[in-house]
């Protein structure tokens, strides 16, 4: 089974993110998307609780879109997709990264052995995709320039990018309202 695996802080969950994930199984690029909520981003501040984030990605998961809970503890990505591959050796696994890690991938932690798996690159129009590997499929289509960041700082303005449920969500647990 081809697997995506996609991880991000997902602060909070929204629609660009749940359309790759459909794109992602719809044009049947992968079999199923392994979302992975990290519990800490080198290059994130102040990320709202490991389990608030999990209760809101739960509220999309369906058969195709698997909410990992077991993985999020781990620092680096080649820790998640070696542990994924250990668990799952008959299965395999594709990292979903957008063109700008792409492009930085080579400063990762152990590149060498992440570039072993496959690597799906979401593009955009402007950013050259500079990196090699042998499993690379880039995606060179628009998901929308959504912003969790922007979601966070006025989430009344933001609705639209939001599912029903996660915005209802974020509402009766009164999230962002201080951030």
């Amino acid at each position: 089974m081809k697997i995506g695996v996609f991880v991000g802080s997902f602060d909070p969950v929204h629609k660009g993110h749940t359309n790759i994930m459909n794109y992602l199984v719809d044009k049947k690029i992968v079999d199923k998307v392994l979302v992975i909520a990290t519990g800490n981003y080198w290059d994130k501040q102040n990320i709202t609780e490991l389990k608030i984030r999990l209760d809101m990605l739960d509220l999309i998961k369906n058969k195709n879109i698997i909410i990992d809970k077991k993985h999020n503890k781990l620092e680096y990505t080649y820790e998640i997709l070696r542990d994924l591959k250990k668990e799952n050796p008959e299965d395999e696994f594709y990292l979903v990264i957008g063109a700008d890690n792409a492009n930085t991938l080579y400063e990762w932690k152990h590149f060498d052995e992440i570039i072993k798996y496959g690597i799906i690159v979401l593009g955009r129009n402007d950013i050259k995709i500079t990196l090699e590997a042998k499993n690379l499929i880039i995606i060179d289509k628009s998901f929308g320039n959504i912003s969790s960041t922007k979601i966070r700082n006025d989430v009344d303005k933001s609705k639209e990018y939001l599912s029903n449920e996660v915005y209802h969500y974020i509402k009766t647990n009164n999230l962002y309202s201080l951030k």
